[in-house]
């Protein structure tokens, strides 16, 4: 039996990514960063134990623990992460390294300490959880868009040094997708963003927390978790998947404006969104 390890499974993308190959003859090992998401996964019927990505001897005893259960990993889907809203200018280096230490460098570390174990047995596969936003960048995203863009150029590096052999990198580049990524985002918006003190002030409130705080998922070509799910799905199942598998309309279309646009007409295009 195939299996995997997953980070990131409290709730949307990683969740349902957990289910849905749990439901499909693959052994998943679905973490979290807190003990009681990490319980609730156990009442799904799936293995699952606490990995918060930012410390090392989480990532180092997930991975020792599955080995000595299997001894072996097919596959990692490298999934945690969150967003941190705000204009640049209103982003402290503090807030901007916060986003970095759990999308880019927990990434980063579960990366190079599977790629230790997949050097040895020879295969394995990495798949990680871009986004659209790791091709262009839209306002109020910096933090976001840079760890996602690092993440695109660690990936377009590794896929490099790994051509040749049966170690396969894939990403990710979903756009929108029903989760609870704008909950989330909120409480980072309000814990980091001095929404008085800034010159953004009155977008803030008018038009950013607003749609932070909506329930209702309004952007164009949404899709539901289950799309990243599959796309994961079809990844364990093919012998070499390809290295890039963009999720939503919306990625296809705003892949292709950055290909073809000049970049002026692109920051027009974008700043309407």
């Amino acid at each position: 039996m195939k299996n995997i390890l997953i980070t990131g499974c409290s709730t949307g993308i990683g969740l349902e990514t957990a289910i849905t190959l749990n439901n499909n003859n693959i052994k998943v090992y679905a973490t979290a960063r807190d003990e009681k998401d990490v319980e609730y996964l156990k009442t799904l019927g799936l293995i699952s134990f606490k990995l918060d990505v930012t410390k090392e001897e989480d990532i180092t005893n997930a991975l020792e623990y599955i080995l000595k259960e299997d001894n072996k990993i097919d596959a990692v889907f490298n999934n945690a992460g969150f967003g941190q809203p705000g204009a640049v200018e209103d982003i402290s280096t503090k807030a901007l390294k916060e986003q970095f230490e759990t999308n880019f460098f927990g990434l980063h570390e579960v990366t190079i300490q599977s790629m230790k174990i997949f050097r040895k047995q020879g295969y394995g596969k990495i798949i990680q959880h871009s986004s659209v936003l790791g091709i262009i960048s839209l306002k109020f995203r910096g933090a976001y868009n840079a760890s996602k863009y690092a993440i695109e150029g660690i990936n377009d590096t590794l896929r490099l040094e790994t051509l040749n052999s049966n170690i396969f990198i894939s990403t990710i580049n979903t756009g929108p997708v029903t989760s609870k990524f704008r909950e989330n985002a909120l409480k980072k918006f309000n814990k980091n963003i001095n929404i008085e003190d800034s010159f953004w002030t009155d977008t803030y409130k008018k038009e950013l927390k607003a749609r932070l705080e909506t329930n209702e998922d309004k952007a164009p070509f949404n899709l539901p978790a289950s799309s990243v799910a599959n796309i994961v799905l079809k990844i364990m199942n093919t012998t070499k998947p390809k290295p890039r598998y963009y999720v939503t309309k919306a990625t296809y279309i705003l892949g292709f404006a950055k290909r073809v646009l000049s970049t002026n007409l692109l920051d027009k295009l974008l700043n309407k969104i």
